[in-house]
């Protein structure tokens, strides 16, 4: 990983006139391990990669504090265990907002809460009608509190929840979750937010290995599998995905717009025979390429999908057998198990555990902010901040009490307002983010609710 800093100038100054075709790619960050870094040091780690987005499966709050500032965008969890409470009604899920979720934002950007994760198909939760009134519980907290727009609500399923999945263009969801599935997808269409699929090529493989061609769900097929309606898989994942997407089809949702993202995918380095070091390296190289590609499916080849890889670390002390605790790139003391490209071309190029200075430049459009970045000092920080409101000449009336930008009262979070406003009135030259070392510049629009992050 390198950062060519005799560009970053340059770059910087074309940057409103460039268009990326190269997207971010996300990641699985559990753990269930007692070997894994502490979440800042992770957090910094993630900013020198290709991911810009992680999914988490709690509300750690060192975990949330750690990326806050960082212009990564995380998707938090809801525990399978939690839904039953937050289900009964929506003033128990305010109490849970309120205490897992409002105290990081806008300074951690929050952009999907994950209700449960693969509920339905979960042979011990049987009452599936909480799942969805979980959902509509927290949407309408969001709702009411004008960050709907901001943060979604959706949950992650099995590809259990197909009665098949292949051929791809005649899949239905299975037939006893019918009526729930039917509520979750109009609950989606309704709110503008994503189908969420935990979708496994490794799995399908490993049970039926005389069944299944091994380049074919290793994403790497070229004579591909054809469907009766005529598309063309080159590898399974496609295949899955499409599925789905009949599935949904089949409810009556084909003229809606449901995206469906790749909420989990990955393939262990060890365990069984299918799981090696090679078979992860390939996987999980295409499956990154994949990700970063403006590609959509045979059935819907204009539409681009979002992936999560599974998973960031190992996980040593996960339930099961050998290869679920071996999914990781990572080891817990940063070392990657195999060799696979996750260099971002504009990141740091300090290495783990080191001074990450900035993610100056990620590929996300031409839309720049100012933000503070974490873990700065606060003292420098409140005088920053005193600058801005003073001598610097930012109106910070936003940021008073009766302000909409007032909540939660930081110091962090007013910062970052006053200082975006001062780098956006003075031309957005990153000098005017720098604020002694304390200044960040972000792709990603830190603004929430009423409260506006202006910008060019």
């Amino acid at each position: 990983m390198s950062l060519f800093c005799s560009l970053v100038l340059p770059l910087f100054i074309l940057l409103p006139l460039i268009s990326y075709n190269v997207y971010g790619v996300g990641i699985n960050y559990g753990t269930i391990g007692n070997n894994l870094p502490s979440p800042k040091k992770v957090a910094q780690l993630l900013q020198s990669t290709i991911f810009d987005k992680v999914k988490i499966y709690d509300t750690n709050p060192e975990i949330l504090e750690a990326f806050s500032n960082t212009g990564i965008d995380l998707i938090v969890a809801v525990e399978n265990s939690h839904i039953r409470n937050l289900s009964a009604t929506q003033s128990n899920a305010d109490k849970w907002f309120v205490t897992r979720i409002l105290p990081f934002i806008p300074s951690t950007s929050i952009v999907t809460i994950a209700v449960g994760n693969e509920y339905l198909t979960d042979d011990q939760l049987l009452d599936h009608n909480a799942l969805l009134q979980a959902m509509e519980n927290l949407h309408s907290v969001l709702l009411s509190r004008g960050l709907d727009r901001k943060i979604k609500v959706s949950t992650p399923h099995s590809m259990a929840v197909l009665a098949s999945s292949f051929p791809p263009s005649s899949s239905t969801f299975a037939t006893t979750l019918l009526p729930i599935m039917t509520s979750i997808v109009a609950l989606l269409a309704d709110t503008n937010s994503s189908f969420m699929i935990n979708a496994y090529p490794y799995f399908a493989y490993r049970d039926n290995p005389s069944m299944v061609n091994l380049e074919y769900a290793l994403l790497g097929n070229a004579s591909g599998v054809r469907d009766p309606k005529g598309y063309v898989y080159s590898n399974m994942l496609d295949a899955q995905i499409d599925a789905i997407r009949s599935a949904i089809n089949a409810l009556g949702f084909g003229n809606r717009t449901i995206q469906i993202v790749v909420s989990e995918s990955g393939w262990p380095s060890k365990g069984d025979a299918a799981a090696t070091i090679e078979n992860a390296r390939t996987y999980n190289t295409r499956l990154i390429e994949r990700a970063q590609s403006n590609k959509g499916t045979p059935m819907s080849p204009k539409d681009r999908i979002d992936v999560f890889v599974f998973a960031l670390f190992n996980e040593n002390k996960k339930q099961g057998g050998i290869s679920e605790r071996n999914f990781g790139i990572f080891n817990g003391d940063g070392t990657k198990v195999y060799d696979v490209d996750l260099s971002c071309e504009f990141c740091s190029n300090e290495k783990f555990g080191g001074k990450i200075e900035s993610s100056l430049l990620r590929s996300r459009g031409p839309s720049v902010w100012c933000v503070a970045k974490p873990h700065a000092d606060e003292k420098v920080i409140q005088a920053v901040l005193d600058f801005c409101c003073g001598p610097g000449g930012v109106d910070c009336r936003e940021i008073d009490e009766n302000g909409d930008c007032f909540q939660p009262d930081k110091v962090y979070g007013h910062a970052s307002y006053a200082m975006n406003a001062y780098y956006q009135m003075h031309g957005r030259n990153y000098w005017n983010c720098d604020f002694k070392g304390t200044g960040l510049v972000t792709f990603s629009d830190p603004s929430y609710g009423k409260c506006f992050y202006s910008h060019q």
